[in-house]
């Protein structure tokens, strides 16, 4: 019987980025990188043998190697191949390390024709590989490629075009090689010809992981203040440490500038405290607030807020372009900006969205999955959180009991807002959901039971920049 976990895999192509996120997870799952690149390989090597059926008969095979993993591919499908066919591999001058290194040496070992070369001069004697060769793989740009086609990659193009041999390219296509079949493995990045399973878990995709953190997008090496992110948190009255806590988390999580709306300034000068005149949030304090809610990257609206003030978080939240609608806000009629993400436990879920979650992973999923929307994303917290917005669905299951103490909730709200000022919706809430999670776990480790919410402040940033 297939895993249950098919029904939530990513339909489409797949991003570069998001691919790589994809690797690192299965690595973390304990799929090593080599044992992807060695399966990558072998399917390569196993579908250009199998062209023989199409009267292709490949009997002579160039093998063109980049200096990356999808080189490292390269030099695994020669290994195969040079046990049934002669077989040359033309590879690019560079310090290689990990994967690609080790399969280097090893095809070094095989008696294989090996031939390095660092310029364009260095292809001048080995025309007759292209021209003599009845099959070409192409494995010199992976996935990471970008930017102009440089020596001697650019003649390695114009020679494989220029061959009468069948070009099968590795995952994606050298930009300019004109190839007859694209073989991409795990899932296509665009126009493949085929698709080839590498042992890649379906848990790495359909569950949050390390690799998700390569989608955060990274400061500029000249980035000025504000370029972060500016966030603004409205809420407090009832509770008042709710709002701050969510502000120090979206700092902690990356953002420049973070203001608080809240009625009572606490001690944090880290935070820029907003004046709310009463004891609650109001009506005057939304027609003042309007202007900093439409200013800020993002919003956060909820936290300690109490049941009084649902006319101003709906209000504020019209005026938003990215906003997180968190605790007492998730109520009827519900707060939206322009993209949204709601993130509700189990009991805010009834109450928002009129349905009960059974604490069956897959129904609820299919629960959350079907409240949400491109513009609406939901993340449901709970013992495994689900993310969805409306088409795709992620699983998180980081986090410890410990967190069960009150205020983990807020810091989740602050590090999603912080991540939704640079990142779409449904990413941003998906790695929030881990990082709080994972800065949970380490918290106790250190604390055990007795941690506080504040306690995964000290581990936000290290979880999202430094893993």
């Amino acid at each position: 019987m297939p895993s249950r976990l098919t029904e939530w895999v990513d339909e489409g192509p797949v991003s570069p980025v998001r691919m790589q996120s994809i690797e690192k997870n299965a690595a973390a799952l304990g799929v090593s990188t080599l044992q992807m690149m060695e399966s990558a390989g072998r399917a390569l090597a196993d579908r250009a043998l199998a062209d023989r059926a199409l009267d292709r008969s490949p009997e002579d095979v160039l093998v063109l190697c980049g200096k990356g993993n999808n080189g490292g591919d390269g030099f695994v499908a020669a290994r195969y191949l040079a046990r049934h066919t002669e077989c040359t591999c033309i590879y690019l001058a560079a310090e290689r390390n990990g994967d690609s290194a080790i399969n280097l040496s090893a095809l070094r070992r095989c008696g294989i024709t090996l031939q390095e070369i660092s310029c364009k001069d260095d292809l001048q004697n080995l025309s007759k590989h292209f021209s003599e060769a009845d099959l070409i793989i192409d494995a010199l740009l992976g996935t990471g490629a970008g930017g102009e086609t440089r020596e001697p990659v650019a003649s390695c193009i114009r020679m494989a075009n220029s061959s009468p041999a069948y070009i099968l390219s590795a995952d994606l296509p050298t930009p300019g090689i004109h190839a007859d079949y694209i073989l991409a493995f795990h899932r296509s990045k665009g126009d493949a010809s085929g698709v080839s399973d590498i042992g890649i878990p379906l848990e790495a995709e359909c569950y949050t992981g390390p690799g998700d953190l390569l989608m955060i997008p990274k400061k500029q090496k000249h980035s000025h203040k504000g370029e972060g992110g500016t966030v603004l948190i409205v809420g407090g009255g009832p509770y008042q440490g709710a709002p701050y806590l969510a502000g120090l988390a979206a700092l902690r999580a990356g953002a420049d500038i973070v203001r608080v709306a809240s009625p009572v300034a606490l001690d944090c000068p880290d935070l820029r405290h907003i004046p709310i005149a009463g004891r609650n949030i109001g009506k005057a304090d939304a027609d003042r607030l309007i202007g900093y809610a439409s200013d800020a990257d993002a919003v956060v609206i909820g936290p300690g807020m109490g049941t009084e003030s649902h006319a101003v978080a709906c209000t504020l939240a019209e005026a938003a372009q990215k906003v997180v609608i968190d605790a007492d806000a998730l109520r009827l009629p519900l707060p939206a900006g322009e993209e949204t993400v709601y993130t509700p436990h189990r009991g805010e879920f009834i109450r928002a969205f009129g349905s009960r979650p059974i604490r069956d992973l897959h129904t609820d999923a299919r629960l959350v999955r079907d409240a949400a929307d491109l513009n609406r994303v939901i993340l449901l917290k709970g013992e495994t959180d689900i993310i969805s917005d409306g088409t795709r669905v992620r699983f998180n299951r980081t986090g410890v009991p410990a967190m069960t103490v009150g205020g983990t909730g807020d810091i989740l709200a602050g590090v999603t807002a912080a991540l939704l000022c640079r990142m779409p919706a449904f990413e941003a809430a998906t790695i929030a959901a881990y990082a709080n999670g994972r800065a949970g776990e380490v918290a106790s480790q250190k604390i055990g039971d007795g941690l506080i919410a504040s306690d995964l402040l000290l581990y936000l940033s290290q979880i999202l920049y430094g893993e």
